[in-house]
């Protein structure tokens, strides 16, 4: 199976992060919206399409933050066991306030919608991929941290 590329977007305001909200059959879980590139298409195209898909919004996009591998077979949860992504998380910002009345154009199968998760409760929620809240924070708090973040869960 070949390797895919995944853009995400990393969207925080007042402490808070926005993220998609998904359930399985263990419950709630949690991701950054974004999703895979198409053939020809630039990643910071593919971060505002999937924005618009996942979160139903225009996102302005800024720099390139994070690099992350995704093996679906090393992590826990995984429903994608014979893939393996790419996936580069961008900051980015809304362009408008965030309208929860208009609806996600395309979410993913297992979304059921999109949530504000305040930073001091993140610990609280199934997120993933779980290790990369720690960068988020350290960047954040102008902590030095690495772009490529390896295959970390």
């Amino acid at each position: 199976m070949p390797i895919r590329n995944s853009a995400k977007a990393i969207i925080i305001n007042e402490g808070k992060i926005l993220l998609t909200k998904n359930q399985d059959e263990d419950g709630y879980f949690y991701l950054c919206p974004g999703g895979g590139q198409e053939q020809g298409e630039a990643l910071k195209t593919t971060v505002s399409r999937e924005c618009m898909e996942e979160i139903g919004e225009q996102v302005t996009i800024g720099d390139l933050c994070f690099v992350r591998d995704y093996i679906g077979k090393n992590h826990e949860h995984s429903f994608d066991f014979d893939v393996h992504r790419v996936e580069f998380y961008f900051l980015c910002s809304l362009e408008n306030k965030l309208n929860f009345e208009r609806k996600p154009t395309n979410p993913d199968h297992h979304q059921i919608g999109i949530e504000w998760v305040h930073f001091n409760q993140i610990n609280q929620y199934r997120v993933y991929p779980k290790q990369l809240i720690r960068h988020i924070k350290k960047h954040f708090n102008g902590e030095k941290t690495q772009v490529y973040v390896g295959d970390i869960n």
